[in-house]
Parts: C-alpha cells; structure tokens; sequence
C-alpha cells in the first residue's frame, strides 16, 4: 500500500528525515508516534503530497484514494454540503445527470449512481456528522458560523466520509470531547482501509492500530502490535542493546588490559600484537541515545481547612443574565480529584472559570477559604502570550520580585533548559508553551488546579510526566480532559456537566462510557421508531462490582483525611505556645470551632463510609450467589 523509500528532508540546517525508510501493509492501521518535533506532522504532509523530498520517494499502490484532513474550507457550504461534496465522483454524476440530454448517458449515471449507494449518502453524511456531535439544527448551519475547533471536525468528518483506500489523520482526538472521542474510535475500528495516524493518545492507539512506526532521530522503526506492545518490546530491545554495549566493552577492556601487560615482553608479544589487531577490526556499538526526560513538578502548597470551595444554588453564567449552569450546591477540598465529564457546550468551561473566579455567579453564594491560590490553566492563556518574548523574560515579568535563580528555578521545574528558556515563545512547540503556562500559573504555589485540556499539545512521555506531577500534587485537581489515560490515573471522583447542572457520577469511566453507548442506542432506537425495549444486557458482576468498590474507597479516604485534619486541630490546641501567647485567644476559639466542624464532618463521612461498604458488601454476597 504505502512504501517510503530512503527519505531525507530538511528544514534549513536541520535533517528530520535521514534516509528513512517504511513499510505499510494494506489494510493496517498504523499509529505515527515520536516525541515533539521529530517530523511526525512534516511525514504526513510528505505521503499527502504537500511537501518535496530532498531525498527518496513514496510510491503508493495504483489507484489508491488518499484522504487527508483539510486546513481550509471554502465559505457557501454547511456542514452537511461540505460532507457530502467530498464524495467527488458522486457529486460530479449528480452535476453532470442535471445537464445530460442524452438518454443513453442519463442511464449509464444512474445506473452508476446505485452502485455507489449514492442515495444512502445523505444518511450517512449525517450519521458521521452526529457522531462528532453536530445535531440536525448544526448540520443546516453555514460554517462561517462555528468556530475553528468545530469547523475541523466538519473536515475530519468529509475525510471519514470519503472513505479513502489511505487514511491520514494527524491528532484527531485533539480538542474532541469523552463522548465524540468514543464515537471516533468505534468508527476507526471498524474502517475498512488503510490508516497511518499521528496520535499522543496512548488510549486510542491501543484500541485502533495494530502497528506503530516509531519516528526518532531522522529514522523510522515499524513495530506490530499497539502502543503497549511497542513500549515492552522497545523495552526489551534497548535492554539487550545495553547488554551487548557492556559485554563489548568488558572484552574490549580485557584485552586492552593484556596488551598493556605483555607487548613489552618477547615471549607474549605475537599475541599482544593479535590483539592489537582484534581490537582494531572490532565494531564499537554506538552508545544508547538516554531518552530526553520530560519535567513537571508543581510547587506544594500550604494546608488550608477545608472546604476551599462551597457552592449554595448557584448560577453560573455571563453577565447580565445569560444562565449556563444552575442550582450548582458543591464542595471541593484540598485532597479532591475530580474528572469533569460532558459534551462541549454543555458548560464545563463556564463551571471551571467559575472556580477560578473569573466569572461571578449570576445568583447563590460562592464561599472560598480567604487565603486560597488557584492555577487556572487553559488553551487561550497559552495563545495569549506574547510571542516576542523568550521564556525568561516572560517569567521575570509574572515574577517581577523574583531574582534570577528564582525565575530559571521556576521554569526549570518544568524542563526549560537555560538555551529553551531564551527561545522566543513564538519559536516554542505546543507542548513546550503548555509547561511555560504551567510554570506560570503555579508561580505561588495553588492549593487548587483547574486544568482545562492541558494535554492537547503534549506528547505521550510529556502526558506521562504531568501524570506523575498530579499524583504528587498536595492540592486540589479539577480536570478536564479528552484523555481516558490521564483521568483513569489522576482523579478519583467523575462530575457530569449536562443539562445546565453539574452531578457526581456514581461509577468509573468504563462505566460512563457505556451509559453513553446506551443512550446513544436509545435514541437511535427513538428515531427510527423502534417502540420495543431493547433486551437487557447480562449483568457483568465486575462492571457492576466497580461503581461500589469505588465508592467505598472514597468514602474511606474522605474519613481519614478529616481524621488527619481533626488531629491537626488537636495538636494545635494542645500546644502550650498558643496559651502562652497575649493574642492566643481568637485562635483557640478558631481552633474550637473548626475542631467542631470537623468531628460533625466526621461523623457524617463515617456513616457515609459504612453504608457504602454494607451497599459493596451486599452486592458481593448476591454476586457471589449468581
């Protein structure tokens, strides 16, 4: 299907392709993986044709249809007539049967039309379009009207239309809601071509390829399997490079060491002079390349008494009195994990803005511990920066009392080497201007994280570092991303955006994933008037099992965080310096007040605990019975 013979491809001085060379099988489906600025989007411009070679070729299969991804779209079409122009054969027939005169020709259309299935394309136009979330109404609507995010999914949407024999996609994930991105995998899963796709999304290379074709260091390496088959097996295979590199270098030392003994000794000194010669004729092993690490380390934050956060009946919203989420009653403590759910547009957005305090509620009371930090991180602070700028100059304006070790300190917490950190901002990658926007908003050290998408420009080892950043983060999490990888990882409790409120969703991501493949069925079974219930699915004992285990722990982690906190509060009272002190007075009566607060806490997250343990307990005995 797809052959890349010796590439080589340069920008300015630098070499991105050095003689590379690939092959794609028909019918494979392929993840294009690398780290960030290795080429991966150049190689997929370079097959699409977009780009000359310096060096090499590609050669395709004869009369392969290649599909990619448009940057640009004409104006004058909605999203359904963009969709459907992309059939190129189908709308030329239609053009041509409106001006055809002769019968003969007007049969031979027709008859071409049917094989085809040109008559079913409207449906399947808008099947697509539904699954990347644009309802009936939105597929009527010009496409001046959408913003760039979802005008790219009405090209991503032509693409997957076109079913071309060669499918290229480069981030499709990127910027697609939880629920868009289940239908996309469904959809690539079951297509029937060829697909090679650059991806950072461990999750949706694990589901779709069934090859990967690692891009590092101006060479391509093919190996089957998914993304975790490639990790073990290039795992494996540095290790027995590491393993030969040492053997060659204890007998290159053995025998260097016998020449330096005996090459002066006349008994000894033909042998020596072998293995002067040995040595000379061995191939020294390259040394192991040590994968660059990525940095993320977020400053801890001071304990403060919870709550941070207590929303009563509040109403979020822009000003005057347009309402997106209402009769908002929520609680956020330092120790929370939460994981936003919803499609776009159903408010996740206006809800963390909310936190972050740049939207006042329109009505109902927002209560924020008086010393709280908050980091607010999303995609428009990021385009905001000015690009003229180097990293350090921007960093020395947001810390203008900071001395210099303070300022490289800081983005040397998130991997800014002295030479990136004087790099024009406009001349950083993605991934590089989302950890100077981290390194920004954690300048003072938030007790609380509100993280709107922060990995859609980060690659898989970046995605893995700020994993490991907010496993070790003391502070709150509040997490919105198209990642299941990162939100299986870092949060322990799922809230659900939609139908203007926010809700605790008892379950993990698997199992929301399912409701919404339900509902999806449900709907789709509505429409078409099936009016019989669907049979009910056999009960799968782990799936209904996981919802209370998770529930369980949560309770039980909430109960010994409000112990630890209660035993705080005791130390602190018990110590002799506060009585001491003239001005001890309010601060026992604080004290008091909030030991109270506490054990009332307690006792409720106590009870709370104990009937979620007796709910897993019960289910258990009954499943046990099954």
């Amino acid at each position: 299907m797809l052959q890349l013979s010796d590439l080589t491809y340069r920008i300015g001085q630098r070499l991105l392709l050095d003689s590379a060379s690939a092959a794609i099988p028909t019918g494979h489906k392929v993840g294009l993986i690398g780290r960030n600025g290795m080429g991966k989007s150049t190689l997929l411009r370079i097959v699409a044709g977009e780009l000359g070679l310096d060096g090499g070729k590609v050669e395709v299969s004869p009369r392969t249809r290649m599909g990619w991804v448009q940057q640009e779209m004409p104006e004058g079409f909605t999203p359904i007539g963009f969709v459907l122009a992309a059939d190129k054969e189908r709308a030329a027939l239609l053009d041509e049967a409106e001006h055809a005169s002769d019968p003969g020709r007007i049969a031979e259309i027709h008859i071409r039309l049917a094989d085809i299935s040109a008559h079913s394309a409207p449906a399947r136009a808008a099947e697509i379009l539904s699954g990347l979330g644009f309802d009936e109404e939105m597929q009527e609507r010009p496409l001046e009207s959408f913003s760039g995010g979802w005008r790219m999914r009405v090209a991503l949407a032509a693409t997957l239309f076109a079913a071309p024999d060669l499918l290229l996609l480069d981030e499709p994930s990127n910027h697609l809601d939880y629920e868009t991105r289940i239908w996309l995998e469904a959809h690539l899963v079951s297509y029937q071509g060829t697909i090679l796709v650059v991806s950072h999304d461990r999750g949706l290379l694990n589901k779709i390829v069934d090859g990967i074709l690692h891009l590092e260091d101006g060479k391509m390496t093919f190996y089957r399997g998914d993304y975790e088959n490639f990790e073990r097996v290039r795992a494996e295979r540095r290790n027995v490079q590491a393993a030969a590199i040492a053997k060659q270098a204890e007998q290159r030392a053995h025998m260097q060491a016998f020449v330096d003994r005996f090459k002066a000794k006349a008994s000894k000194a033909r042998q020596a002079q072998s293995r002067v010669k040995a040595l000379a004729r061995m191939q020294e092993l390259a040394p192991l390349q040590a994968d660059p690490e990525v940095v993320f380390n977020f400053p801890s934050p001071q304990e403060l008494s919870p709550p941070l956060i207590a929303m009563e009946s509040v109403t979020a919203g822009y000003p005057p009195d347009t309402a997106i989420l209402k009769g908002l009653g929520v609680r956020i403590d330092m120790d929370d994990r939460i994981g936003l759910l919803g499609s776009n547009g159903n408010g996740k957005s206006t809800f963390l803005r909310t936190l972050a305090g740049e939207l006042k509620p329109l009505a109902g009371e927002l209560r924020k511990s008086g010393k709280l930090r908050v980091g607010y991180f999303c995609q428009e602070q990021a385009d905001a920066f000015d690009l003229t700028l180097s990293g350090y100059q921007h960093m020395s304006r947001v810390m203008p009392q900071a001395n210099e070790t303070k300022v490289r300190g800081q983005l040397g917490r998130f991997g800014f080497s002295q030479q990136r950190a004087e790099t024009q901002i406009g001349k950083l990658s993605g991934g590089e201007k989302a950890r100077l926007l981290f390194a920004t908003i954690t300048i003072d050290a938030p007790h609380i994280l509100l993280l709107d998408e922060p990995t859609n420009h980060l690659d898989i080892e970046a995605r893995e570092a700020l994993i490991n950043a907010l496993n070790s983060y003391d502070g709150a999490v509040i997490l919105v991303s198209h990642d299941p990888h990162l939100l299986e990882l870092c949060v322990e409790r799922l809230w659900v955006v939609a139908g203007g409120s926010v809700k605790a969703f008892d379950g993990d991501l698997e199992a929301y994933g399912q409701q919404l493949l339900a509902d999806k069925r449900a709907e789709s079974s509505a429409k078409n008037g099936a009016g019989k219930a669907a049979p009910s699915p056999k009960k799968d004992s782990h799936k209904t099992l996981a919802p209370l285990r998770k529930a369980a722990q949560s309770a039980e982690k909430r109960l010994d965080n409000l112990t630890r906190y209660k035993e705080q509060a005791e130390r602190d009272l018990a110590d002799p310096a506060l009585y001491a002190d003239p001005a001890g007075a309010a601060r026992i009566v604080t004290l008091k007040k909030k030991l109270a607060e506490l054990e009332r806490d307690m006792a409720k997250a106590e009870s709370d605990w104990i009937a979620a343990q007796d709910a897993l307990e019960q289910a258990e005995t009954l499943s046990a019975a099954e």
